[in-house]
């Protein structure tokens, strides 16, 4: 018996899973352990949405998930773990090195917690994907985020979608973009990226030679951004997919920069942008390009003819659109 006390003391005191020392972390922080984490530790993937964990049932959380060499892909999404929970979860990942993708959407983590994700990006080394939408970052998450981007080299894809990013924020990501060589990936979607911050997140944006695919859209870039972003189309020809849908202010510069751009963008997303006319405009042009979105968009018969004849030089184009209007009657010079 004293044998079998003693193995059972070393696979406590081993605990690969670290569900001794959730259950202890528990008890010190005076919150109820979360019976799905117990029974899903040792799954490749823990998906834990709207738990309502809050910041301490995180901290709890985190403490096993240092040494936990099960799990590899992490989906908090929605438990309302505000700063401090957002902190202690970028501290676990500077000493987790099996967890390659992250989702800690919708968790109110403030400035506080952009923060200290910043700190995490500087020392970890094994993040690929990392979603933080909807957290009410604001410019001053900008500030740390930015330095955090031009270390990190590791981390492909990024969502910094629906947060309070403005016009500083987008000089920060800017400058950090055109000296990032990691991100294949990038969403700034539901932002307020305007003025200055618009031109220089395209500027940095025209210096990158590693992004893939963007989502810029519903941030009002207006004209100067439209300017400055139809710039860095015609000094980037790596970008495969770019979604400026709903930016209504973009001026016809950008449609011309678009279409005169031959190997930018297998993918354009520019739903309502001056969009009816766009093809009638750039129709010969487009032929490097194999997708397009004119989601929304109604066409008209010249469209129709005009796509006819570019699918014969073409075949593989395809465009979604919003459907066929009548005759288009040209206006009169």
């Amino acid at each position: 018996s004293r044998e079998i006390h003693e193995d059972a003391s070393k696979e406590e005191a081993y605990d690969p899973t670290g569900r001794t020392s959730y259950m202890k972390s528990c008890e010190m922080l005076q919150v109820a352990p979360a019976s799905y984490f117990l029974r899903h530790m040792q799954d490749s993937e823990l998906k834990m949405m709207h738990r309502g964990l809050g910041p301490q049932g995180t901290k709890a959380l985190a403490v096993p998930l240092v040494t936990n060499t099960s799990i590899l892909r992490l989906n908090l999404r929605d438990n309302w773990m505000e700063g401090m929970g957002g902190a202690a979860i970028a501290e676990m990942l500077k000493e987790n090195c099996y967890i390659t993708e992250v989702n800690l959407s919708d968790n109110h983590l403030g400035d506080y917690g952009a923060r200290a994700i910043s700190a995490m990006l500087k020392e970890n080394s094994t993040l690929v994907s990392l979603n933080l939408s909807g957290n009410h970052f604001t410019d001053h998450s900008a500030e740390h985020l930015g330095p955090a981007l031009i270390t990190n080299t590791r981390l492909r894809h990024l969502d910094l979608s629906y947060n309070s990013l403005g016009d500083r924020a987008g000089e920060h990501l800017g400058d950090s973009l055109s000296e990032n060589t990691g991100l294949r990936s990038v969403s700034l979607a539901w932002n307020s990226i305007r003025g200055r911050g618009a031109t220089m997140l395209a500027s940095g944006l025209g210096g990158n030679v590693f992004l893939r695919t963007v989502d810029l859209s519903f941030n009002g870039f207006g004209k100067e951004g439209a300017v400055a972003l139809g710039q860095a189309l015609k000094e980037n020809n790596v970008l495969e997919e770019l979604n400026l849908r709903y930016e209504t202010s973009f001026s016809s510069y950008l449609m011309i920069r678009l279409v005169n751009n031959f190997t930018v963008s297998h993918r354009f997303h520019l739903c309502k942008n001056f969009c009816k006319s766009f093809f009638l405009f750039a129709g010969g042009k487009l032929i490097h390009s194999v997708y397009h979105s004119l989601q929304d968009i109604t066409v008209n018969q010249d469209f129709e003819d005009l796509y006819t004849a570019v699918k014969e030089i073409l075949p593989e184009l395809r465009v979604n659109h919003g459907g066929r209007i009548g005759t288009f009657r040209k206006a009169k010079a």
